[in-house]
């Protein structure tokens, strides 16, 4: 039968040891991916200081004089391991993703095989979507923001310049780029429990002036206090929100058209039997 599991039961141990096995590949990929990044962290923070680079020139200052400070020693290495961290997260998830999906499989039916593995692909495309979003324009906003709270000297007035310090900076954009990241996972999860009959769109459009609120609110917490990247992440929230909607529509009429499909071939199948 289609529906069955094709494996074969296994021993709790053995399933044990697939886990082992699992997990000394996903720790090995972070490890390296880690190394590779620490020897080039300096190069990859360099990479990361562009958005504040552009903010320079969008609040018309002067780029040769932009710089990032560290008041502490051991500071700018701490936040090179950060960097290094971050960057082997991202490097090693897609081998990651392989591990665990190696290792759910083959407790999956075929049909749920098929469903799952396009979830598998379109989690980091949504995820890199969110941060290509913050890179590029929100780290920039958000920066150029700041600098345009600097006080001239003046007569009578001091001169207040933003001096950021390189371990708050890489906080402030890798909040930023994990926030928005999660984000863009709304449509994938939204569609996953549709697919199992956990939501409906209609309970979704019911909901719509409650997630409304709710993202101002997720917004409020998981981005700086500054109401540029307030809003900036609680809008794409609530456009992904009506994504979602739309994709479990589209889930949900898949469900029908199967399930009037098997009811045909029940009732092909009876038939078959009687004659």
């Amino acid at each position: 039968m289609s529906g069955e599991i094709e494996d074969k039961p296994q021993p709790l141990i053995e399933h044990l040891m697939e886990l082992r096995t699992r997990l000394i590949w996903s720790i090995g990929a972070f490890f390296v991916a880690f190394i590779v990044c620490f020897i080039f962290a300096k190069h990859l923070f360099n990479v990361l200081v562009y958005p504040y680079k552009w903010a320079v020139v969008w609040a018309k200052l002067d780029v040769s004089k932009a710089q990032l400070i560290y008041t502490a020693p051991q500071e700018f290495f701490f936040t090179q391991v950060k960097v290094a961290m971050f960057g082997g997260l991202v490097i090693a998830f897609p081998i990651i993703a392989a591990q665990i999906y190696k290792f759910v499989a083959p407790g999956l039916y075929k049909n749920e095989r098929a469903a799952f593995l396009p979830f598998l692909i379109a989690s980091p495309i949504l995820f890199l979507m969110g941060a290509s979003l913050v890179y590029f324009f929100f780290t920039p906003m958000v920066m150029w923001f700041f600098l345009t709270m600097q006080q001239a000297p003046g007569e009578g007035d001091v001169a207040i310049s933003l001096l950021p310090k390189v371990s708050e900076y890489l906080s402030l954009i890798m909040t930023l780029v994990f926030s928005f990241g999660l984000v863009f996972q709304l449509p994938v999860i939204t569609t996953l429990l549709a697919r199992v009959g956990l939501l409906s769109s209609d309970w979704l459009a019911e909901k719509r002036k409650f997630a409304i609120v709710l993202a101002f609110i997720v917004a409020a917490v998981l981005t700086p206090p500054d109401p540029m990247s307030q809003i900036g992440l609680a809008l794409p929230t609530i456009l992904l929100y009506e994504i979602s909607i739309y994709a479990a529509r589209l889930v949900e009429r898949q469900r029908a058209r199967e399930a009037v499909e098997e009811a045909e071939g029940t009732t092909d199948v009876a038939k078959t039997d009687n004659v």
